[in-house]
């Protein structure tokens, strides 16, 4: 097997794995059953934000394996157009969801709505960390007219921001990880493997400008 063929296969599979548990942790969360009395988009909206997460934290182990394996960006391309789309329609379903919901449901519009009327005072700021990590990773969305611009480069810099932005809110936020169990065990283990692509990542880019 190639080392080509070793880094697509470990990109999809872990990607896979990550979308499962995801899945899985929310349908356990919900013990597989919906409560009418609940409302469906409460109960389903969460469960675009964790998959919108996992993918992208798999999209840093994938680079980072790609890098070990010196293998070149390209291999990668078919993977991140079709995980990248997945990520934009997930991270935009979750708070659109939430958001529509609440204005039916009487609360009137963002972010007045959900800071009033479904985060709790004490974890406004952490509501706020989704809005920011959403605004970054909506701004990245328009790469195709200025990728080739001096400054995008802060842009890219700035979505590495909004991928851990995106962690806390989940950990603070996320209704699947606010009871000790064996998704909040994973959701760390992102963290830590997160932190540790970011490490790689920036190192290898401090390498380059060495040479």
């Amino acid at each position: 097997m190639t080392d080509k063929t070793k880094v697509m296969l470990f990109a999809w599979a872990t990607t896979s794995l990550a979308v499962i548990l995801a899945v899985v942790a929310w349908g356990q969360g919900l013990k597989w059953t919906f409560d009418g009395n609940a409302g469906l988009v409460y109960q389903v909206f969460p469960l675009f934000g964790l998959l919108a997460f996992s993918i992208m934290w798999s999209h840093y182990t994938a680079s980072v394996f790609r890098q070990i394996k010196g293998v070149e960006k390209k291999v990668l391309n078919t993977y991140f157009q079709i995980t990248s789309l997945l990520v934009l329609v997930a991270i935009l379903l979750h708070p659109s969801l939430l958001w529509f919901q609440l204005w039916r449901d009487g609360y009137g519009l963002p972010p007045n709505s959900y800071l009033t009327h479904y985060v709790a005072p004490t974890l406004r700021w952490a509501a706020a960390l989704g809005t920011l990590g959403l605004s970054i990773f909506l701004a990245y969305e328009l790469r195709r007219f200025f990728d080739k611009k001096n400054w995008w480069k802060y842009i890219v810099y700035a979505t590495d921001v909004a991928i851990i932005a995106i962690f806390v809110h989940g950990l603070k936020l996320g209704k699947n990880l606010q009871q000790p169990g064996w998704f909040q065990k994973v959701w760390y283990f992102y963290g830590i493997t997160l932190l540790a692509s970011l490490l790689y990542i920036y190192n290898a880019k401090r390498q380059d400008t060495k040479k």
